[in-house]
């Protein structure tokens, strides 16, 4: 591993060396192309496969045969020619493939003829009242815990929410000897039955089975409640409380730690700031670049693959990971990519990989009252907006995110709009009566992630630089 680029410029540099980044970064150096594969984790393995080359958890079956693929990804990598850099945050991509990096300490500039973006997904927002209180958390953060750490709750436990990382997350906390006393499935019983037209794919896919015996192995240890349609927390500084209303009755259970998690949406941030097209996405219910079937996107020689392309999961991101390589090889040394998997057998394994998908989007789709809050709840968590906030803005004139920026600073603190974006525009546009593609979404410029002065000044200078500044 280095510590800073070797080079000022790459055949191709790859963002995120989580499935989709571990795969095209392999796939690039296979064919011989030089390739920089730049993550700001201390490890490869993104968010699946966390802490997969340092993990304490040695018994492979705590947390599941799926999540070990990410070791041989690594290898791959390794034995190739690929550079990587951990501890790397990439703060401006232009249309120019330009791409600025800070590596301990300092900032570096490295050019690309081809980018890859494969910078994963974030969970969606989950705005419920006392969701910024300490003791509650998202399910991705207690995994993270879980796999770098083998950290597992013992006090009173409360999961809430829907998806297949819930009821992963659930089996693999059971697993290693951790706590929960319920499970409140927030689930719409309508989605049941919209989703039942796609439920064929769904059960010829390899996660019908998987899924099926996990979310068994879990009911048969922890109470599930279903059919949730109100969901709080509270405590006085801190968690104590969580009620909720199932079947039209209310209850409120003590509790130590809340997991929150209603799905994961692509992480735009990046890609947006890129100048990249995205739409909204009706079904998954987030913005989504615009690609074709190699995922490049509107802007030249910028490639999107993984859940930064669409929710799909691993196994998909990682198929997506070797096109958008093999795309990239194809355009600049064409005879090289007759070293790799053809085209036509990569798009075939991505049709198995993304096969009951649908049926996946559908069944879990949020609900509007765990989407778009309303009252004194906390929307912007940074600036303590809440979105009655949100509403008098609106009432007042705010047409939109980069508006209402100007009258409550929403989206203008550390985690730059990725925890209140999706919920700002969902609830500008049900004030507006208008799409979320009518409002947009926050217009994002570098740096796309926080970075000091000092990063700046260590910036490497040419003579030029230093005379604009000194005159002579």
């Amino acid at each position: 591993m280095t510590v800073a680029p070797k080079r000022e410029d790459y055949d191709v540099v790859v963002i995120g060396a989580g499935p989709a980044g571990l795969a095209a970064a392999a796939t690039s150096a296979e064919a011989g192309l030089s390739t920089l594969l730049l993550d700001e984790n201390v490890g490869p393995g993104g968010q699946v496969f966390r802490a997969i080359s340092s993990t304490p958890v040695t018994d492979r079956n705590q947390l599941g045969a799926d999540y070990w693929v990410g070791a041989d990804l690594v290898r791959s990598l390794r034995a190739s020619s690929a550079e990587v850099i951990h501890r790397a945050t990439v703060w401006s991509l232009d249309r120019n493939l330009d791409i600025a990096v800070s590596v301990g300490g300092a900032s570096a500039f490295v050019k690309a003829k081809r980018m890859i973006l494969a910078t994963g997904a974030l969970e969606r927002p989950f705005p419920i009242p006392g969701w910024t209180l300490p003791g509650v958390m998202t399910a991705g953060a207690a995994q993270t815990m879980l796999k770098s750490s083998a950290l597992v709750p013992d006090g009173r436990t409360v999961i809430a929410g829907q998806g297949p990382l819930l009821w992963l997350l659930a089996a693999q906390i059971l697993r290693l000897g951790g706590r929960i006393d319920r499970i409140l499935d927030t689930t719409e019983r309508g989605n049941y039955f919209a989703a039942l037209p796609h439920a064929l794919a769904f059960v010829t896919s390899p996660y019908f089975a998987k899924g099926l015996s996990m979310m068994r192995e879990v009911k048969a240890k922890v109470q599930v409640v279903s059919g949730i349609t109100e969901l709080s927390a509270s405590g006085d500084g801190q968690l104590a409380s969580v009620s909720y209303v199932a079947g039209g009755k209310r209850e409120t259970i003590p509790a130590d730690l809340l997991l929150l998690h209603q799905g994961v949406v692509p992480n735009v941030n990046l890609a947006m700031s890129a100048g990249i097209e995205h739409r909204w996405d009706d079904l998954q219910l987030c913005w989504s670049p615009v690609l074709d079937a190699s995922g490049n996107s509107s802007v030249a020689g910028i490639a999107i693959a993984g859940d930064g392309a669409g929710i799909g999961g691993a196994n998909a991101a990682v198929v997506r990971g070797r096109i958008a390589a093999r795309a990239a090889v194809e355009a600049l040394v064409p005879a090289a990519a007759a070293k790799l998997a053809p085209m036509a057998t990569l798009r075939s394994e991505l049709a198995k990989a993304e096969r009951g998908r649908v049926f996946l989007d559908t069944l879990f789709r949020p609900s509007p009252q765990f989407r778009i809050p309303t009252g004194d709840t906390i929307v912007c968590r940074c600036e303590e907006v809440t979105a009655k906030d949100v509403l008098d803005s609106v009432a007042i004139g705010a047409t939109g995110p980069n508006q209402l920026k100007a009258y409550r600073r929403t989206g203008m603190g550390p985690c730059q709009g990725r925890l209140c974006g999706l919920t700002v525009t969902e609830l500008m546009a049900q004030a507006r009566n208008k799409t979320p593609q009518e409002i947009g979404y926050y217009r994002l410029r570098a740096p796309v992630k926080p970075i000091t002065l000092a990063e700046l000044a260590a910036v490497p200078k040419s003579g030029a630089d230093v005379k604009a500044v000194v005159r002579g």
